[in-house]
């Protein structure tokens, strides 16, 4: 497993050294090197919440970020080398529901120093909610909370007219009563955006790094790496914008299968290969998300996805219903823009996304009135 991941660095590398300037490379260099090292083990069973949708929008679309030629800092969030100096002193605030008693949100500010570039600033949280405290006869000792936290500090760069990079720096804490945890994890991402063919594509390597502190004493448990890829067209003569993500890509098979297996023999060769056929479309279609966005004004859009994966594991066969697909719609009222979407994850209910975004400065900042020389 090692070997494999040098690998995929070394060839990352090469990629990125016909892109980049020196100095650029080197900080690559410097970031798969401590991946190499730190990440032999993959599969993510920590810190788990740094994969929920940091948007109505991107939950929308099927729970991952779409790379676009629009200035959205909650997907520049997702591919850090989005970030650029049009999102100078936005702000997104969200919140989600979930079931019961567990909730979670995000609120993330981008702000541009003229001298050292354009960052955004993001913290994200998880309450699982409040727990009483019993011993063994049933007594109770009083009530606890369990949660998690991070905060987050992402940096853009364009590298000409069409490429950027950027990455997220990650410090996670996580707080299960007794049982506490802290690490890091960075994030890198390369884009390519063409404003004229209204085309963007973007991949980025997430969750890189490792715990410090462990929940139980030397028993050091993986981060949620992936590698995705996504992209977007929007169409030149009609108001719809399509997309695809590919996701866990350092990963083949993503299939989890609860079913009881069957030991007979197969009927037939014939049988034998249709299914290895079916297994590996299966398999292939397990990392994809599609969808598309209707854009009929710049005010309101709406936005549907689908997640193939998503259906497949969460799907009940008597009522497949519609589990996997998920859609929301963003609305701009004056300088604020209202995001609401839903995702289908199981027959027992929806969790609701509630996006509100603005630009501090023109909501808050002073009034600029526009001279005509003409008139003067």
């Amino acid at each position: 497993m090692i070997v494999q991941y040098r690998l995929m660095n070394i060839l990352m590398l090469s990629f990125f050294n016909t892109l980049l300037k020196k100095r650029t490379c080197i900080y690559f260099l410097f970031i798969f090197f401590i991946h190499a090292n730190l990440s032999a083990n993959q599969g993510g069973r920590v810190y788990e919440f740094l994969n929920l949708s940091s948007s109505s929008r991107i939950t929308a679309l099927g729970g991952y970020g779409i790379p676009d030629i629009n200035n959205d800092i909650d997907m520049a969030l997702f591919y850090p080398s989005l970030i650029n100096k049009e999102m100078h002193q936005d702000l997104s605030l969200n919140f989600v529901s979930i079931f019961d008693d567990i909730n979670y949100g995000t609120a993330a500010y981008s702000h541009t120093f003229e001298k050292y570039g354009s960052f955004t600033g993001r913290i994200h949280y998880i309450d699982y909610g409040r727990f009483e405290e019993r011993d063994e006869t049933g007594k109770e000792h009083g009530t606890f909370r369990v949660a998690e936290y991070a905060g987050i500090i992402g940096w853009g760069r364009q590298l000409g007219d069409n490429f950027f990079i950027g990455s997220n720096f990650k410090i996670i804490a996580s707080d299960f009563y007794q049982w506490n945890s802290f690490g890091l994890a960075v994030d890198v991402s390369g884009s390519y955006i063409d404003k004229d063919e209204l085309l963007a594509a973007s991949l980025v390597l997430r969750n890189i790094g490792r715990q410090i502190t462990h929940y139980h004493s030397g028993n050091n448990e993986p981060l949620p790496f992936e590698i995705v890829f996504g992209a977007s067209k929007e169409l030149e003569n009609a108001p719809f914008r399509l997309f695809t993500v590919l996701h866990n890509l350092q990963k083949y098979d993503l299939t989890y299968d609860y079913r009881v297996i069957n030991e007979s023999p197969p009927a037939s060769n014939t049988q034998d290969e249709e299914d290895d056929i079916s297994d590996i479309a299966d398999r292939v279609m397990r990392h994809f998300i599609g969808g598309i966005e209707f854009l009929p004004t710049e005010n309101l859009n709406f936005h549907v996805g689908y997640n193939y994966r998503r259906r497949q594991e969460l799907k009940v066969d008597t009522r497949a219903s519609t589990v996997g697909f998920s859609w929301g719609l963003t609305l701009k009222i004056s300088d604020f823009k209202f995001g609401f979407a839903r995702s289908k994850y199981h027959l027992s209910g929806s969790p609701n996304h509630v996006t509100v975004s603005f630009n501090i400065d023109n909501v808050f900042g002073p009034q600029r009135v526009e001279v005509n020389n003409s008139e003067l």
